[in-house]
């Protein structure tokens, strides 16, 4: 149905393809806050996410001047691109607003904060990373974190059996 005249139609979101996720960090890392940022891309990193070529190891965001990038991301090289290729761990540039950018440089020179990505996707055209505000785990934590999960587990299973 279309929108009569003079009314205004609400505006579709963009659809969120999740390219990879970094489930790792999620583990090693308490996670105080999330931020959505856009990330600037060659053509042929582009394609290299399409096809979920990426490894999120050792990867981190910290200001470099005045902006944020994000550094030892590796996005595979695109092999049909052959010796148009990028370099697969460079630094790459962060998309936020500044007011954002003061924020979280206010939050980043507290003793403790990392910068991490969580997840990249696709959110319509635009290729977007998921950062994490994080601080780290202690063993105890960790520990805490794997019984919370084993009980999960033990309680989805107990009820598909009871369920049967």
């Amino acid at each position: 149905m279309s929108a009569r005249k003079g009314e205004k139609r609400a505006p579709a979101q963009p659809t969120r393809h999740l390219v990879a996720q970094n489930k790792k960090a999620l583990f090693k890392y308490q996670l105080v806050e999330k931020l959505e940022a856009g990330i600037q891309l060659l053509g042929t990193e582009v394609k290299s996410l399409r096809d979920h070529q990426v490894n999120f190891t050792d990867s981190y965001a910290r200001f470099d001047g005045n902006e944020i990038f994000l550094f030892n991301l590796n996005i595979a090289v695109y092999e049909p691109a052959s010796r148009m290729n990028h370099d697969p761990i460079r630094k790459r540039k962060l998309l936020l607003h500044r007011k954002e950018l003061e924020r979280l440089g206010g939050k980043l020179r507290q003793r403790g904060f990392t910068l991490v990505p969580i997840a990249i996707y696709f959110s319509g055209p635009w290729a977007k990373v998921e950062l994490g505000l994080v601080t780290h785990k202690t063993a105890g934590d960790k520990r805490q974190t794997i019984k919370d999960r084993e009980a999960r587990r033990d309680l989805d299973r107990a009820r598909k059996c009871r369920d049967r």
